[in-house]
């Protein structure tokens, strides 16, 4: 590709990039190019190198070996300023941006902006948004802009200073379909404006809507650049994973076995005395999978915490079997005989504790249940074993740190550990967050073996076509509120996207 195209036509060229730590090489002779008015995809699973790649070129690492050319000239990137004075500029997908302070003052936050006016920064700011479509007031704080906002912010960070390669991680993680199609009509836009656009993102669809090019990185190298037009999402997950994938996510048949869980008119305060949760109420019945869909911060991990006894609860009731659960510790509800597992969001953290390897992580789940004054590690290090194989658990030993362990094992071991205690009810919060398509396929797997047996599944996720395919209901959250539970095989993403922006369930069809 690069022998055929003039530089001058190329705003990134990679050659033979290298960088390995310690003995693990993250990415080897990798070529890559991108041209100046164009959205390229960078695809791969967990540990394939992508971010490693994206870390050299924002300058948080240096290469081992190989070039970087940027606009035709050879670039030495040693930190993140150099970069950005390179035009090259990088939206994580965690914001950085200080809630207290104004939209303005994020922007200009480190740069050589002294001197100027509130006003003339203002004008500054509001000629870099209508240029390309950047819909945000200068003035207001923050706290009080909606997710989609805060990314707009942090997209006019880097244009702001200049960038004209940008560099976006995981963009949509956390938006509703209104807003990842908005913030596709911006990358348009910055693409007809002849900027350079690398999207990194594990969801297909998106992939095959907004890019030119793909690149697929795996174990990290790089196996191929497709045109988009002519690719398929199939093509696509066959050449991350190196053989065939079966992308559809089954939906077995409800079974059900009665309410596991009534919660009734559920309210919880936050640190500010503001209610996470306002008046919450529905059922989880077993042998389905009851879905919950809501913007970032929608009182979806309250709702979590709050079941399993680690939220204090301000009203209302928590029923299984017809024992109220409120007031009760998570070690309390465990001794009154309620089969729960709670997988967190925070999976090394709240779930697993990564300076410890598998046995140990294992024992955490059981350790109060042995005998004696001395801890028998024999079937923890069975069950080990038996995950490692059944999940396909990439590990160098069951001593390991898990921390050491990409992403997608991490929530292979959390997620076996919590089945492997055969719980009647299993409460998941984002158990694919950030996971490849094929560890992905493997979590809704064990998800539906487990509805299969009975178990109620509170299934917390943000990627809606998952929601629609696996779940059975879906309970939409806006501010706090249930703002609707709907069927998942009548419901739409557009439906859910307005009703995670607070309409209600019949104003949602009505606009559908």
């Amino acid at each position: 590709m690069q022998n055929t195209q003039a530089k001058s036509d190329l705003a990134i060229e990679l050659r033979s990039l290298t960088k390995t730590f310690g003995e693990v090489v993250a990415n080897k002779d990798i070529d890559l190019t991108v041209k100046n008015g164009e959205i390229l995809a960078l695809l791969g699973e967990n540990g394939s190198g992508k971010t490693t790649l994206m870390n050299m070129l924002s300058g948080l690492y240096r290469p081992d070996k190989g070039q970087i050319i940027i606009d035709g000239k050879e670039a030495a990137i040693h930190s993140p300023h150099d970069a950005i004075s390179l035009g090259i500029g990088m939206i994580h997908q965690h914001f950085k941006l200080v809630d207290v302070l104004t939209v303005q003052e994020n922007i200009v936050m480190g740069t050589k902006s002294t001197g100027k006016t509130a006003t003339q920064l203002n004008e500054e700011i509001l000629s870099i948004s209508s240029r390309f479509g950047l819909l945000v007031d200068p003035r207001r704080k923050i706290y009080s802009l909606s997710v989609g906002e805060k990314q707009t912010v942090e997209i006019l960070k880097v244009l702001y200073r200049g960038a004209r390669i940008l560099i976006l991680d995981e963009p949509t993680a956390v938006l509703t379909p209104q807003e990842t199609e908005k913030l596709f009509a911006i990358l348009r836009k910055m693409k007809e404006d002849g900027c350079a656009v690398i999207i990194i993102t594990h969801k297909l669809n998106e992939v095959l809507a907004i890019s030119d090019r793909v690149t697929i990185l795996r174990k990290g190298q790089s196996i191929a650049t497709v045109e988009t037009a002519k690719t398929s999402a199939r093509e696509l997950t066959e050449l991350m994973v190196g053989q065939a994938v079966d992308l559809s996510i089954a939906r077995p048949p409800v079974k059900d076995n009665g309410a596991l869980l009534d919660v009734h008119h559920l309210t919880v305060l936050n640190e500010e005395k503001v209610k996470a949760l306002d008046d919450v109420s529905f059922s989880l019945r077993g042998g389905e999978i009851l879905g919950v869909a809501g913007v970032a911060g929608s009182g979806q991990k309250e709702l979590c915490e709050a079941i399993v006894g680690l939220q204090p609860v301000s009203g209302g009731a928590i029923l299984h079997r017809h024992t109220n659960l409120v007031g009760m510790s998570t070690r309390e509800i465990i001794k009154r005989g309620v089969s729960m597992s709670f997988i967190p969001e925070d999976r090394l953290g709240m779930g697993l504790v990564g300076g410890l390897g598998m046995v140990d992580n294992l024992l955490l789940k059981e350790y109060q249940n042995q005998p004696g004054l001395f801890v028998n590690r024999k079937p923890a290090q069975k069950l080990a074993h038996e995950l490692i194989k059944r999940l396909s658990i990439v590990t160098p030993g069951i001593y390991t740190p898990v921390k050491q362990m990409s992403g997608g094992n991490v929530q292979k071991v959390l997620l076996g550990r919590e089945i492997a205690s055969n719980p009647r009810i299993l409460i998941t919060a984002y158990p694919v967050r950030g996971l490849d398509i094929n560890s992905s396929m493997t979590i809704y797997r064990l998800l539906n073996e487990q509805k299969s047996k009975g178990v109620g599944i509170l299934y917390i996720g943000e990627d809606l076509d998952v929601l629609l395919e696996l779940c059975d209901r879906i309970m939409v959250m806006c501010g706090g509120k249930v703002t609707g539970i709907v069927d998942a095989k009548s419901a739409t993403k557009e439906m859910l996207g307005l009703m995670m922006t607070g309409s209600s369930q019949e104003e949602a069809m009505e606009h559908v």
